[in-house]
């Protein structure tokens, strides 16, 4: 093999592994959260990250809140929460930690309230898991 060929080689295989890269911590991913309480309770919902403040949300009993991002190329993105309604007056919440999410939701995040604790969908199994407990 002469120069030039192992030097294309050598670019094309720089090229793949630097595109998969970008393509995993570049990815853009969607948080949603829904409001499945029932009984036509609203929440109070105020996201952001250390850059971003999404503002606080009141959202209905059954409809929800979403908002996409890019993840950062340190793999450090995080965004938190805070939420209420009449029974719990603040709770906080990691909705995207890439630490935690970046396999488990990979490039969308799905969050489910409701009366007995939160879900998060696991992507690569497809079913909703219990994350987080409400205080008693």
């Amino acid at each position: 093999m002469d120069a030039s060929t192992k030097f294309k080689s050598g670019s094309i295989i720089f090229f793949l592994l630097t595109g998969s890269f970008f393509a995993l911590v570049f990815s853009e991913v969607h948080v949603s959260v829904k409001n499945r309480l029932g009984s036509g309770k609203n929440m109070t919902l105020h996201c952001q990250s250390k850059d971003n403040d999404l503002g606080q949300q009141t959202v209905a009993d059954g409809d929800e809140f979403g908002w996409d991002f890019d993840v950062n190329v340190w793999g450090t993105t995080l965004f938190y929460c805070d939420m209420g309604w009449a029974n719990l007056q603040e709770y906080h919440f990691d909705a995207y930690s890439f630490a935690r999410d970046s396999v488990r939701c990979d490039t969308q995040c799905l969050w489910l309230v409701s009366e007995e604790g939160m879900y998060g969908l696991n992507g690569q199994t497809g079913f909703w898991e219990y994350i987080y407990q409400w205080p008693s």
